[in-house]
């Protein structure tokens, strides 16, 4: 152990096997569920603190991120670094990708790159740490070694990652060079969860070896599982019972217990797929049946089909509970998600090891959508015009020069602070260190945005305005502060809405507006990433759905405007399939389950209306913004 500070990043494993950082926001807030210590749950939901993460989970006692959707599961991990190095200074280092959007690099990568620009080195070659990448800070580019393309890079300022201090592991230490901290295998944990799920390993073992005693290191299990008070017996189904049927067992450890009912219950259900289907052995012969004192093969355990399987699991359960450990609600075990539903299962056996309370449930079912609703039940809704809106191809504006737009929202300072400029990251009493095509301003000039106050290099302002929409608007980089009117890239398509006769839940008191969106495929016009290729559109006509109440209604004025504005959907890389070049979200999140809410996107959720508001807000779409279309 090790007494030090050190920052925290918390990061997940990749299926390319390069552990990604989260960001220092979602680093925070597992810190503050760890600091909150049992009461917490020991669980993680990603989603309160960052809405594109609503599907993940993670779990602090196994040390993995579960994606509620998809049933992926991946390995995270908790590394500390130096406070002085890149994440210990809120510093990201990141790569534009195909899409002209910015990857931050793996932390590793990150705090190697700043270790190099902070002893002003012209470049870096990334070589020593498995990459072959060159990185030229003169030009802020990544150039590949072998095929010699080149990506721009930028160095941006976040919220510095959680700082601790006091005993740290020595596994989880910084290293002395800039670079991740190598975690060596660690030994066997001996936490409940995992004794017991080592102790139905070794029961299982013991059984195909055809062995009675107990290992040593089964001995040592039993020992360490808890030990509960006497039990009656109890039924696992029909007339199959606990061993040695009698009215009141002698006290056993949960351990035995277990190892009893799972060669029990899989010996009889072994027999009975016997009569029908022959199980192999691994060479390929019929195995021989189950013997008469109920010991059970490996090889037995493999015929198990799915509902056998999940009967097992469900045993595995209830002998939990006979024996006096609590239990946790497991659902899907209908197999109604990728996750085997035995695992499901097993999923609470090693939950209630825990010491949660437990019980098998069905799960609740998706519903998407609602009841059919026939044409003569479809209303319009009261104080909204019309029932559809379209959208067209960018429509052409007369043009302004960038410098026009700037001095409609800028005051030149003559006397700039000794502050950085948030953009390039010099100081503003020095040129902007601004190395792309150059505009016809002067790298030397400052100026103040007029609502926010904040200053940054002219020349700065005016390529971030360049590699925009170019919409006439601007939108502060540091405090999001719009000036203008901010439009999107939204691609043509059609907004439909309407009342149907059926009510959310959490909103029983009054009826649904459905909104349909429908966006065909295309090719990408000047203002999209790829000018040119062609985008795909999955999953449309997209349904939404908001309560008729004031404030929905209010909502949906709202929306109306952001479709007009084209802030609604996007062409990029989607972050559930991968896929780029397709119409993706915008940043406004939409209810699209109607009567259930599994995915985190349905009701009931009281927060939502005021959540959507605010994220309207950001894009600049305000009361103010109903009362200006009016006029």
């Amino acid at each position: 152990m090790l007494l030090a500070s050190a920052v925290v990043v918390w990061e997940w494993l990749n299926e390319h096997g390069r552990w990604r950082p989260y960001s220092p926001a979602v680093s925070h807030h597992i810190e503050a569920v760890i600091r909150a210590g049992p009461r917490a749950g020991g669980s993680v939901v990603l989603g309160q603190v960052d809405n594109r993460l609503s599907p993940y989970i993670i779990d602090l006692q196994s040390m993995h991120q579960f994606r509620q959707d998809t049933g992926t599961i991946r390995p995270v991990r908790r590394s500390y670094y130096d406070p002085s190095s890149a994440p210990g200074k809120g510093v990201v280092w990141e790569w534009e990708n195909d899409n002209g959007t910015w990857t931050p690099y793996d932390m590793e990568v990150g705090i190697t790159i700043q270790h190099a620009y902070e002893k002003q080195h012209p470049w870096i070659d990334l070589t020593s740490i498995g990459f072959c990448y060159i990185i030229d800070f003169s030009t802020m580019g990544q150039i590949n070694r072998q095929t010699q393309r080149k990506r721009r890079v930028r160095r941006r300022l976040d919220m510095v990652y959680p700082l601790v201090t006091g005993t740290l592991p020595k596994s989880q230490s910084w290293p002395a060079s800039p670079g991740v901290a190598s975690t060596p295998p660690a030994p066997a944990c001996t936490c409940p969860q995992c004794l017991l799920v080592m102790s139905i390993k070794a029961a299982v073992a013991a059984g195909s070896n055809g062995g009675t005693g107990a290992t040593a290191s089964q001995l040592q299990l039993q020992q360490q599982l808890p030990q509960p008070p006497p039990r009656k017996a109890v039924s696992l189904s029909g007339s199959t019972k606990l061993p040695n049927q009698a009215s009141v067992h002698k006290p056993q450890d949960g351990a035995a217990t277990m190892r009893s009912s799972l060669k029990t219950l899989a010996s009889q259900v072994s027999r009975r797929q016997a009569a029908s289907t022959p199980a192999l052995t691994t060479t390929g012969s019929p195995a021989s049946p189950p013997s008469a004192n109920g010991k059970v093969t490996r090889a037995s355990l493999n015929t198990l089909n799915r509902t056998n399987l999940q009967r097992l699991a469900i045993a595995q359960s209830r002998v939990l509970i006979a024996s006096g450990v609590p239990t946790v609600p497991v659902k899907n075990l209908n197999g109604s998600s990728p996750v085997n539903p035995a695992l499901a299962g097993i999923t609470g056996i090693l939950m209630s090891a825990a010491g949660l309370p437990v019980c098998l449930t069905r799960p609740p079912k998706l519903v998407l959508h609602p009841p059919p609703v026939s044409k003569s039940e479809i209303k319009s809704i009261p104080g909204i015009s019309n029932t559809c809106r379209k959208t067209t191809k960018k429509q052409t504006k007369k043009g302004k020069t960038p410098e026009e737009v700037l001095k409609k929202y800028l005051q030149k300072v003559r006397h700039p602070p000794d502050e950085d400029c948030t953009i390039c990251m010099e100081r503003l009493s020095a040129p902007s260190g601004y190395k792309g095509p150059q505009p016809a301003i002067k790298p030397d000039l400052v100026g103040k945005l007029s609502k926010c106050g904040h200053m940054y290099h002219l020349h700065c302002l005016v390529a971030m305005y360049n590699n925009g929409n170019k919409d006439g608007s601007l939108q502060c980089p540091t405090c999001k502060t719009i000036y203008g009117v901010k439009t999107g890239t939204q691609p043509p398509g059609k907004m439909e809405y309407h009342l149907i006769p059926h009510s959310l839940p959490g909103h029983l008191d009054c009826k649904t507006i459905r909104i349909i969106y429908n966006i065909p495929p295309g090719v990408q016009g000047p203002e999209h990433p790829n000018p040119g290729k062609s985008f795909t559109a999955r999953g449309f006509p997209r349904h939404c759905y908001l309560p008729d109440s004031e404030r929905g209604r209010k909502v949906l004025k709202l929306l109306l405007i952001a479709w007009d504005r084209r802030l609604i959907f996007a062409i990029g890389t989607s972050s559930t399939t991968g896929e780029s070049d397709t119409v993706i979200w915008n940043e406004i999140h939409h209810k699209t389950e109607f009567g259930s809410n599994l995915t985190g996107h349905g009701y009931p959720d009281p927060n939502y209306l005021d959540n959507v508001l605010a994220e309207l807000s950001i894009q600049g779409i305000t009361e103010e913004s109903v009362a200006q279309e009016k006029d």
